[in-house]
């Protein structure tokens, strides 16, 4: 298999989440910016997990474009990423809905930590297969963000029960250590040229 049909393929499950996530934004029946006010706490958790999706869409390109060889493994543990990826939608739409409520809260971190989780599992799949001297192995090194998101997420699961500020000030934080796009892969591939 070619590694632009994986990517083909993953971009367009990709681009499903993020048209799932906008379609549970309704337009409001009024016509006053008083009207809007409902969909406040919902275009929030949009606005949150389009980055999310963004970050992911953003970092799996660079980890496909450094793949020379495609397996089953490795299409697997894609699908295992895409899976956890494509519930961000509702736990989107369930925090949104019920204001930031705890319950919604965790779930959307239990996600996010799952998804994390694929990643890396995917991250390693990949290293496995292309060797300890590839691309990918050496620019993902010891992962010091990675680690830290996936702390991060289990600091804002169990502050969601007691308070969604800590917990969504976790999650924010994951998001902006993650906003700008990694560059430890277009490193790796510039010293090699």
């Amino acid at each position: 298999m070619n590694k632009t049909r994986l990517e083909a393929f993953s971009d367009g499950v990709l681009a499903i989440i993020i048209t799932i996530m906008i379609l549970e934004i309704k337009v409001p029946h009024g016509h006053e910016f008083a009207d809007l006010k409902p969909l406040i706490p919902k275009f929030l958790s949009y606005v949150l997990s389009f980055i999310y999706v963004g970050i992911y869409w953003n970092n799996h390109h660079y980890l496909i474009h450094s793949l020379t060889k495609i397996n089953g493994k490795i299409l697997w543990a894609n699908l295992h990423l895409l899976f956890w990826l494509s519930l961000i939608p509702v736990a989107t739409g369930w925090m949104g809905e019920h204001n930031f409520a705890k319950a919604s809260m965790a779930l959307y971190g239990f996600v996010l930590l799952l998804s994390s989780i694929a990643y890396f599992i995917l991250q390693r799949t990949i290293i496995i297969s292309e060797g300890k001297n590839s691309v990918i192995a050496k620019a993902i090194g010891k992962d010091v963000k990675g680690n830290a998101s996936s702390v991060l997420y289990i600091v804002g699961i169990f502050f969601s029960f007691y308070n969604v500020w800590v917990s969504g000030a976790a999650y924010f934080i994951v998001a902006m250590l993650w906003l700008i796009p990694d560059k430890r892969i277009e490193r790796v591939f510039a010293s090699k040229e």
